[in-house]
């Protein structure tokens, strides 16, 4: 199995020029050697990636669940799936009281089989081990509410089953460049 790259990115809420950003940022990093890129939206901003998708041409296996300020778009909250040896389980994040703790965040990554629990919502970049389950949370590409300013995440699945998350962050000048959260 060749490394497998997860573009991971969440609640856009309009911004569909920061999208842009992110997405061709993404496809200029698109490798040479066979790395698969796959990405995964955690809602809030569904209806940014058709335009934002046509304009930069990123186009790959989209990920997709819908969030809270999703309307009128029929999207699940929330679903597993497979990807370079992992299951991950992604939302939205606002069902499971992600202000109060990682409890019921855990509880369902767990009860779906899943290794790694990807959401949005607080648009606040995170990654931590809570009993055993990876959370990250790519922060906000549109509406950030951390220090950092607008973020997102690669996750990097390696052959030997470990990963590898990285965090961007998108500057006021619309670079990209690697945060440290």
């Amino acid at each position: 199995m060749d490394n497998k790259k997860l573009l991971v990115l969440s609640d856009t809420h309009g911004n569909v020029s920061a999208l842009k950003t992110v997405l061709n940022w993404a496809k200029n990093r698109l490798p040479p050697d066979g790395t698969i890129y796959a990405a995964a939206f955690l809602g809030d901003g569904l209806s940014d990636l058709r335009p934002a998708t046509d304009v930069t041409g990123f186009f790959c296996d989209w990920k997709l669940v819908s969030g809270n300020n999703d309307y009128g778009i029929q999207m699940p909250e929330s679903f597993t799936f497979d990807f370079a040896g992992h299951s991950f389980f992604i939302c939205h994040g606002h069902r499971y009281s992600m202000y109060g703790g990682y409890h019921a965040l855990v509880t369902a990554a767990r009860s779906s089989g899943a290794d790694i629990a990807l959401s949005g919502h607080s648009h606040v970049p995170y990654y931590k081990t809570v009993n055993g389950i990876k959370l990250i949370n790519p922060g906000s590409v549109g509406r950030p509410r951390s220090r950092l300013g607008a973020t997102f995440a690669v996750i990097e699945c390696l052959e030997n089953e470990k990963i590898i998350v990285e965090f961007y962050k998108i500057n006021d000048n619309g670079t990209v460049r690697k945060a440290k959260i």
